[in-house]
């Protein structure tokens, strides 16, 4: 029996006892150490030599998260254990950017497949650290949304200009999802897709993926709701939107990011009532963007562990945790309040389907 079907299945087996723990932020955490030029580059003090692969390359790489799986291994391993001491069940990948489409803004697309390689390790190794067998701990291979739209122009004067196209698309797709693949991960986690067209160029790389390896991971898609109109940035709904993504059978589908968890409610409760083959994940940003906050954001974690109990009282969630803005101290918050609820139920058999 192949390691990826054993993982998925002990992950629906807790997901049918319990709501299931996911982390918080990463870019936040990297954010509150400041880390400059030199530390991205892999140097580990003021005068400590960068990392010989990225001391000449030019251009600006601060701010490129992605890059720290290679050059600041121990960054990148000190949150996940972070998240995993604060009970988060599933940690994802620091590879949110790390696609060429993405990294091809600091010049570095020829390093894509290393940072996804390199930061499944990573997260594997911290989620064996802290797993026993009554708490396993699961790798989500997070797969983002790309600085590009298959979907909407990028000029105001040219509705039908496009930056990219969908093969190009899936083919970084292919070649993330591969190396996080072979880097160890439990699940493959299609998260803040504003554009449902570059999502579908995603499931289908994970299809043609799955072919390639003989592996076949769960798979979880979570959309973006850019406001209070309730639709993506690519114009759906989110009936819509589980209509567009139901065809590759995810494990769960759910919503993170732009709101807070307070607006994104209706919207949850909306999948909770179309979903029916498929678990629900929210993981919302902590509340509204405030610079003059630690993190970015309003709201403290006591605050955000009080709306997400309100989720899972109500039965809307499977999986919960946070996005921008939240920290170890809101996933352990959550997990204190929310998990002695009653996860949301589907039907027996729902899932895996044949």
């Amino acid at each position: 029996m192949k390691r990826s079907y054993t993982r998925g299945q002990a992950l629906v087996s807790l997901l049918q006892q319990r709501i299931v723990l996911i982390d918080g932020a990463m870019g936040t955490m990297i954010q509150r150490l400041r880390l400059d030029e030199a530390q991205y580059r892999g140097a580990r003090g003021p005068k400590a030599a960068p990392d010989p692969r990225f001391a000449q390359h030019p251009g600006t790489l601060k701010g490129n998260n992605e890059l720290l799986s290679l050059t600041r291994p121990e960054v990148i391993a000190q949150i996940h254990d972070g998240y995993l001491a604060a009970g988060a069940d599933i940690i994802e990948t620091n590879t949110f950017g790390a696609t060429t489409l993405a990294q091809a803004d600091y010049g570095l697309q020829a390093w894509a497949r290393e940072m996804n390689l390199a930061a499944a390790r990573l997260a594997r190794e911290a989620a064996d650290r802290h797993a026993s067998p009554q708490a396993p701990r699961f790798v989500a291979g997070a797969l983002g949304p790309t600085p590009r739209t298959a979907s909407i122009s990028p000029d105001v004067n040219d509705p039908a200009a496009r930056n990219v196209t969908f093969d190009e698309l899936e083919a970084a797709y292919f070649e993330q999802a591969l190396a996080l693949i072979e880097g160890g991960v439990d699940v493959l986690l299609v998260e803040t897709v504003f554009d449902t067209l570059n999502a579908k160029a995603a499931l289908f790389a994970i299809e043609r993926a799955f072919d390639a390896t003989g592996e076949h991971l769960p798979v979880i898609v979570s959309g973006t709701v850019t406001d209070a109109s309730g639709r993506l940035l690519s114009g759906q709904t989110v009936t819509a939107f589980w209509a567009s993504v139901r065809h590759a059978r995810p494990l769960a589908v759910g919503l993170n990011c732009a709101l807070g968890a307070a607006l994104m409610k209706p919207y949850i409760q909306e999948l909770a009532r179309v979903a029916h083959d498929a678990y629900i994940s929210c993981y919302p940003n902590a509340g509204l963007p405030n610079p003059m906050s630690e993190t970015g954001f309003d709201e403290r974690p006591e605050e955000t562990a009080r709306l997400l109990h309100g989720f899972a009282a109500e039965g809307l969630v499977n999986i919960i945790g946070g996005c921008c803005g939240t920290t170890p101290d809101h996933i352990a918050a959550i997990g204190q309040r929310a998990l002695s609820c009653r996860p949301r139920l589907l039907p027996q058999g729902a899932w895996p389907q044949g």
